[in-house]
């Protein structure tokens, strides 16, 4: 597939060429409209890669965006067509749809939930043109609507977590209080498994009440105002990204406790602001969920590029932060 990609880009190139030619005889200027493009003007032998965002949700997101957008730049390359889907799938699906019709040579984004990609994906199939999954992945029977999957294992990560607070935190009966991701999402049904599996075991360990709130810092808030009215007596806030656990330490603090004393917060991302309230002692624990997916994005597509293959499942390396850990690593962080 990929060298019939490189092939197509070859013609569509020369092409190209040849209407540049006929428009500066004719004294037309060449200029068009089209999707937010960051790395240059498609020409040339560029590989034009079309990317759909779910967002710019959190911290996290807002990282992983920057390291997309830093990686697959003209001076590497590539021709990169943006888009943010504001967190809605009709979004994310009518973004491929044009990269589809304007034929991009690579097709890469992070689903906003799991399910509902079988009938758009197939249209990329059949348009040949490769897809990679980024971050999150996709609920299909047909592993061959893509070409590979790059991303945590989300599931790992609650574990994690989940083995942290039934070790650590469980060594006496606690309440447990979960701050889900956007429903439906892969992170959000994984982490949750995750921390389940972990903590079953442990008859201490009580999750009492578990709502999403969409990965954001202020539903993080308000469902934590919600779970604090319902519940006096929370011992841990188990939130799935940090800007949830973050939001959750807003309320927490409103309601005249302690986070990090009177209530526990247990997150996963590992973003700046994440490990800033876990230097200083608002959060227990954090497990990474890596953010900067931009640079092996940009090596996937080269080596598809040049008929290479790749696995078809790529496990990003995470980390785990307590507080000395986190004070270690600031100084330095990326993001």
């Amino acid at each position: 597939m990929a060298s019939t990609t490189f092939h197509k880009r070859a013609i569509t190139a020369g092409l190209a060429a040849l209407v540049l030619g006929l428009s500066a005889c004719a004294g037309g200027d060449g200029d068009s409209g089209g999707d937010e493009t960051a790395g240059g003007d498609g020409g040339g032998d560029l590989i034009s890669v079309g990317f759909a965002q779910v967002g710019a949700e959190s911290g996290w997101r807002t990282a992983n965006t920057t390291s997309i957008k830093d990686s697959l730049t003209k001076e590497e390359g590539f021709d990169l067509k943006f888009s943010d889907a504001q967190q809605k799938q009709e979004n994310q699906i009518q973004a491929i749809r044009s990269y589809i019709a304007q034929g991009v040579d690579y097709i890469a984004f992070s689903p906003v939930v799991e399910s509902g990609w079988d009938a758009v994906l197939e249209e990329a199939k059949t348009a040949n043109i490769p897809v990679i999954l980024t971050d999150r992945a996709v609920d299909t029977e047909d592993e061959s609507l893509y070409v590979t999957f790059i991303g945590s294992d989300f599931v790992e990560e609650g574990r994690r977590i989940g083995k942290y607070v039934s070790d650590t935190l469980a060594t006496e009966p606690i309440k447990v209080v979960e701050l889900q991701g956007t429903t439906g999402s892969a992170p959000a049904i994984d982490r949750k498994t995750g921390f389940e599996e972990a903590t079953k075991d442990n008859p201490n360990v009580e999750i009492i009440a578990s709502q999403t709130g969409n990965f954001t810092r202020a539903e993080g808030k308000t469902v934590m105002e919600g779970f604090l009215q319902a519940y006096p007596d929370i011992d841990v806030v188990y939130a799935h990204n940090d800007d949830m656990g973050l939001g959750a330490i807003e309320a927490i603090e409103a309601a005249g406790k302690k986070p990090g004393e009177d209530i526990k917060v247990v997150t996963i991302d590992g973003v700046k602001d994440g490990m800033q309230a876990l230097a200083d002692g608002k959060i227990t624990y954090i497990v990474e969920c890596n953010p900067l997916l931009g640079p092996d994005l940009a090596e996937i597509i080269k080596t598809l590029d040049s008929g290479g293959t790749v696995e078809k499942r790529i496990v990003t390396k995470d980390e785990e932060f307590d507080q000395a850990a986190a004070q270690e690593a600031l100084p330095n962080r990326q993001y």
